[in-house]
């Protein structure tokens, strides 16, 4: 990956991010990508010391640190080492004893697979519309209903459900052994994500599998976005950071007119654009991701602000990086085209553009009032 340039960050993450680099380079086959990680440590970033990770407690610029150097080069690299954290975040947060113990360390040793089950065929970011249910039955939790578009599904070893409660929303951890618990894939997005449909008959779960108090799902997974928000953005700067290296490469050895591209026409500033975009999100991110790290639900505002601009950001660079490269730009199979098809669901997943700009302008117009 070549260097324009660089975010000066605290040692430990400096070492994190040599750490992440050494993966890429150590990775060649994607059916090693597991093993890999998992040789590596840095899944122990995802989960807090006492359970077997890297920090005292789960750290959003690391976590963000790694997210950046992995999506430049494997989208699945990234998604896998991403969901180790979301999937288990809330079970750190709030689950039991017993359920931390079995299953946090296997998270860090990527031992177990983690997954969170939210969205539903008709429910996509209007959550309170979910018709998951969950009913406690004695000494058991019964979970009934469909969870669609869920990352790692057929894969994960657990999945951190949200379901609605009686009056409220819950959260409980399911195996994926469980009686009643199945899988399909019908659907495959542009970029190489696990997803599947998962979903729950009569699944039994022991009471203790409940993750937080009862009503408390809607808090739990906030705290999940306001820690894992912003490492979105790392990635989204990774996508960018690469296709700009690539359609610099490209411009600087081939030549048209009796120069190279880099020099001909408008190619000079739409490099020099994207390096200086990457640049700008590149510093909101690791801000917003420091902020984070202290204090995540105080600083969402931040993190969503990191996710809106450097995901725009880096649609708009690999969008350029295809333009300055022409047919080449087009090959299937390419790394171009790989960036290109990654980018694109990065505007939409973990909240859309539109629904965090929505929600911002409310917080700021709420600001201005008097």
């Amino acid at each position: 990956m070549q260097e324009f340039g660089s975010f000066e960050l605290p040692s430990r993450y400096l070492e994190l991010q040599a750490e992440a680099r050494a993966l890429v380079v150590s990775v060649t086959l994607e059916p090693d990508m597991r093993r890999a990680l998992r040789d590596s440590g840095l899944a122990t970033v995802t989960v807090s010391r006492e359970y077997g990770g890297r920090f005292e407690s789960v750290d959003s610029l690391a976590v963000t640190v790694v997210r950046e150097v992995l999506a430049g080069v494997s989208g699945h690299l990234d998604s896998l080492f991403a969901m180790q954290g979301i999937g288990s975040f809330a079970v750190t947060a709030a689950g039991g004893e017993a359920v931390r113990k079995r299953w946090l360390p296997a998270v860090a040793s990527l031992d177990a697979i983690a997954a969170l089950a939210l969205t539903e065929p008709d429910v996509g970011s209007d959550l309170k519309s979910i018709t998951t249910t969950l009913t406690p039955d004695g000494d058991d939790l019964v979970v009934n209903g469909h969870k669609s578009f869920i990352t790692n599904a057929g894969d994960a070893d657990f999945y951190t459900v949200l379901c609605r409660e009686g009056e409220g929303y819950s959260l409980v951890l399911v195996p994926a052994d469980a009686p009643g618990l199945s899988v399909t894939r019908p659907h495959q997005i542009i970029a190489p994500h696990v997803l599947g449909d998962v979903v729950f008959d009569g699944v039994r779960v022991p009471l203790g599998h409940r993750v937080g108090e009862p009503g408390q799902g809607f808090s739990l997974v906030l705290a999940t976005l306001a820690t894992f928000r912003v490492s979105v953005a790392g990635a989204a700067v990774g996508v960018a950071q690469a296709a700009l290296d690539e359609a610099v490469r490209h411009t600087t050895s081939r030549e048209q007119f009796g120069m190279p591209l880099a020099r001909l026409g408008p190619v000079p500033s739409l490099l020099a654009l994207s390096w200086t975009e990457i640049e700008m999100a590149r510093s909101l991110t690791y801000r917003a991701a420091a902020a984070a790290a202290r204090d995540p639900r105080a600083n969402l505002h931040l993190s969503s602000m990191a996710k809106v601009g450097a995901t725009e950001v880096a649609g708009r660079v690999v969008d350029r990086a295809v333009q300055v490269m022409g047919r080449f730009g087009l090959l299937c199979g390419s790394l171009i085209e790989r960036l290109y098809r990654e980018a694109r669901p990065m505007r939409i997943y973990e909240g859309s553009t539109e629904a965090i700009l929505d929600s911002l302008a409310r917080q700021l117009i709420k600001r201005g009032e008097p």
